[in-house]
């Protein structure tokens, strides 16, 4: 096991020195390399496979399902920043380099219902003009509940809020081809439902933009 880790280690040391003389872009990608190389090899270790087959197939991993952040992702990422000030959305970058707009009830959608809200609509403008001007992103836009009610309102209701900010970017002019919903209820809460402000911030939405490589 130790030598499957020094192995993983020593590919994910060997991406990350080659990066000193790369680009942001392929510094990024690169780095994801690595650390898939050190995952492969502590899976592989741990199941009983061959540590260089497993770091070699968690490079490909790596590269392959890491997003970029480039300069267009940065410029995005501060539009949404200035577009978003003093609503509570929080605009951030996730560890896989994507732009990350987390969207709390009070400015999206009222308790229970699916249409944008007003005071949700000038965001959704501004980040609609964004992916316009990006055409290489791809979109996910995730809906999201408290656990009051049962799953059967739940669940359709976290889709329904998600479509419905879909709907509302098409409107604006982005290809609805760009952009993959889902609904998942109360599953994924990030506070505790045990109180109302906990709720409050498990319903929200979540919007996902990635650039990837090769675009």
């Amino acid at each position: 096991m130790r030598q499957h880790l020094l192995l993983g280690t020593t590919i994910s040391a060997l991406f990350l020195s080659g990066c000193v003389t790369m680009s942001d872009t392929q510094r990024r990608t690169a780095t994801g390399a690595g650390v898939g190389a050190l995952a492969g090899a502590v899976i592989s270790s741990s199941t009983g496979g061959k540590a260089g087959t497993g770091a070699v197939i968690g490079a490909g991993v790596g590269a392959l399902g890491t997003y970029i952040w480039s300069q267009n992702m940065e410029r995005q990422k501060r539009e949404m920043e200035q577009a978003t000030q003093g609503t509570g959305i929080a605009v951030s970058q996730t560890a896989d380099n994507q732009l990350k707009l987390d969207i709390p009830s009070d400015i999206s959608f009222d308790v229970g219902r699916s249409n944008v809200k007003g005071n949700f609509a000038p965001v959704l403008d501004r980040f609609a003009a964004s992916l316009r001007a990006n055409q290489s992103t791809d979109v996910r836009i995730v809906g999201h509940t408290d656990n009051t009610g049962s799953d059967a309102v739940n669940n359709p209701l976290s889709l329904e809020r998600a479509n419905s900010t879909r709907s509302y970017l098409t409107t604006r002019g982005v290809s609805g081809a760009r952009i993959q919903t889902e609904g998942q209820g109360s599953y994924q809460p990030i506070a505790s439902n045990a109180s109302a402000d906990g709720r409050a911030r498990n319903r929200r939405v979540e919007i996902f933009v990635g650039e990837r490589t090769g675009n």
